[in-house]
């Protein structure tokens, strides 16, 4: 039994997250943590909401609600919607936890006493207008590499460069629009990733299996040559900037960077979780040892693999060792902390060829989705469209056609085609009788085949390809089904109706099994209908083992019609309701 301990990047607590958020790592990183459990690995998923910063402050002042009060009540809304879709997290927890805080100033007090931290005196910019510094986020303008606009003060959408608001052309205030902005001295805290430079890109490199996409972003910013990273801010929400459990001189209004604590709330996290329950270890999960047989995969768009390649690790390698005087690296006391195994990135999920946007309210959100359709429709489509080797787009049509085609013509169509010709044929159960024949033959060795295919592409984490996989495995049962024809063989020979009867309700157990990461609601309805409690265990790879479980005699019953077909008149409401190609 393996061990896998999986993350997916921390939404925003601004508000409930639209589909590409969804798409882009909460998603498939349940999809993996299911395959996993299914086959019997000790699995912790752990997310949680990103609480802090400047967006945090102003979403509550919008909504005229003090801050706190504001993310717990966000932080509720963002968890039932994910549980309403499935994602089974083991924690989702909030980065304003009382483990988050304890945690991000043990780490800061760790790096500086290994000379990794250092006070500098900064130059910001400052909103006359807004009377405030501005954090990196909240200053817009021009990019300096690729003349984008408007580019954010800490990185540039377009082309992906790490950037400082100073060296914005144009600037502006995001707050109020303001160009009335100065530069102004403020001292700061800098995590001295230029002297983990050599160490960053060991590790990197030692990552072999990283996706293309993680690779070439996080040697991008490599080969252009780290800088050393603010991680404190003029701001009042966050985790405060303390030394020895007080206050730190000239500090006591300033907060640790929301990308500084963010990242550490995964650990974080997993104290929370074992806070929760007696008994419960997260440091086997983290940290020395007990951690060594781990493995750790990540989950995250494109846009954040940078900080997740670099500056977290950066943070952990700087806590983990400490550099002596003749320029050596040594391992420090109960270190290692779990330095991330896999990190799968992935591409935008777009909304007609332009990005899903939460400020904007441009796209479907998460709640939205619900109202319209069921949680496993939009888990079918988010998968077999998932973003990974390039960015891809929502278009409402498309939408329309997999869900027609995939879950309620292929999938839905089988399981209620079988069962309910079991029910009126073979009085509700698994018939006996007859022996396999050529065709089952034949379905036996090209269903290893394809098992063994989709198992492995699970293992790699190809989410698309992992759902096409599964695909071709709903239509070889129809192949099967229409070739062998029950419904003629039961003219003149029973015992061979009986075989291909059986055979086809092994295949909806089979289906559910599979449809479980995928699907879960559905599965579990496929399942009960062949009696089987749940979607159970992950199938082998040998095909003719997989449709010879269930015994004759089982009562089995159809279920109620599993996927609605999406209607043309659906689409147009629903392009009216949200928008579409004209937007």
């Amino acid at each position: 039994m393996a061990r896998i301990l999986i993350t997916s990047a921390l939404p925003y607590i601004n508000g409930i997250k639209h589909l590409g958020n969804l798409a882009g790592s909460q998603l498939p990183a349940d999809v993996y943590a299911r395959f996993h459990r299914a086959r019997g690995d000790e699995v912790m998923l752990i997310c949680a909401t990103d609480e802090h910063g400047t967006p945090a402050e102003l979403a509550a002042a919008a909504a005229g609600q003090d801050v706190r009060a504001y993310c717990d009540e966000q932080h509720a809304l963002q968890r039932d919607v994910g549980e309403k879709f499935g994602l089974s997290w083991d924690w989702f927890g909030r980065s304003s936890s009382p483990e988050n805080r304890a945690l991000t100033q043990e780490f800061a007090e760790v790096l500086e006493d290994h000379g990794l931290i250092e006070e500098r005196v900064d130059r910001m910019i400052y909103s006359n207008a807004d009377r405030r510094f501005l954090p990196d986020r909240y200053v817009e303008g021009t990019c300096p590499v690729c003349s984008h606009r408007p580019a954010r003060g800490d990185q540039c959408d377009n082309c992906g460069s790490l950037l400082d608001p100073i060296d914005l052309i144009e600037p502006y205030s995001a707050i109020s629009g303001s160009t009335d902005l100065e530069v102004r001295d403020t001292r700061h805290l800098y995590l001295l990733q230029t002297k983990l430079a050599d160490k960053i890109r060991a590790w990197v490199d030692s990552r072999t299996d990283f996706p293309a996409l993680t690779r070439s972003i996080a040697l991008k910013h490599l080969d252009e040559g780290l800088i050393d990273r603010g991680i404190t801010r003029d701001l009042a929400w966050g985790v405060p900037v303390a030394r020895d459990g007080k206050p730190r001189p000239g500090f006591e209004n300033k907060v640790f960077y929301v990308w500084f604590d963010a990242p550490i709330e995964y650990i974080a996290a997993t104290q929370e979780w074992a806070s929760a329950a007696p008994g419960r270890d997260w440091a086997r999960w983290w940290r020395g040892a007990e951690a060594a047989d781990v493995r750790y995969v990540e989950f995250m768009g494109k846009d954040n693999v940078a900080f997740h390649t670099v500056s977290f690790p950066a943070t952990l390698i700087g806590v983990n060792e400490e550099q002596r005087a003749d320029g050596a690296w040594t391992v420090t006391k109960n270190a290692p902390w779990k330095l991330v195994d896999q990190l799968k990135s992935l591409n935008w999920l777009n909304w007609y060829g332009g990005k899903f946007s939460t400020s904007g309210k441009r796209g479907v959100f998460m709640d939205a989705a619900l109202e319209i359709q069921p949680p496993d429709v939009w888990r079918w489509y988010l998968t077999a469209n998932a973003p990974e080797s390039a960015d891809s787009a929502f278009t409402w049509e498309q939408f329309q056609n997999l869900v027609n085609k995939d879950l309620a013509d292929v999938l839905g169509n089988f399981v209620n085609r079988i069962v309910k010709f079991a029910e009126t044929r073979f009085d509700g159960a698994v018939p006996a009788g007859g022996l396999p024949g050529e065709l089952e033959l034949k379905l036996y060795a090209e269903l290893s085949t394809r098992l063994a295919d989709l198992t492995q592409q699970m293992e790699a984490i190809e989410i698309r390809k992992s759902a096409l996989a599964l695909r071709s495995i709903w239509v070889l049962g129809n192949e099967y089904l229409t070739e062998a024809a029950p419904w003629t063989a039961l003219k003149t020979d029973r015992d061979r109706a009986a075989v291909i009867v059986r055979t086809g309700l092994n295949l909806v157990a089979l289906f559910a099994r599979l449809a479980g990461p995928f699907i879960p609601f559905t599965a579990e309805v496929i399942a009960s209908a062949v009696g089987e409690s749940e979607a159970g265990v992950w199938p082998s790879a040998d095909g003719r083992a997989e449709l010879n479980r269930l015994e004759p005699g089982r009562p089995v019953a159809a279920p109620p019609v599993l996927f609605k077909k999406i209607e043309d008149a659906d689409v147009a409401d629903w392009t009216a309701r949200f928008g579409g190609a004209e937007t």
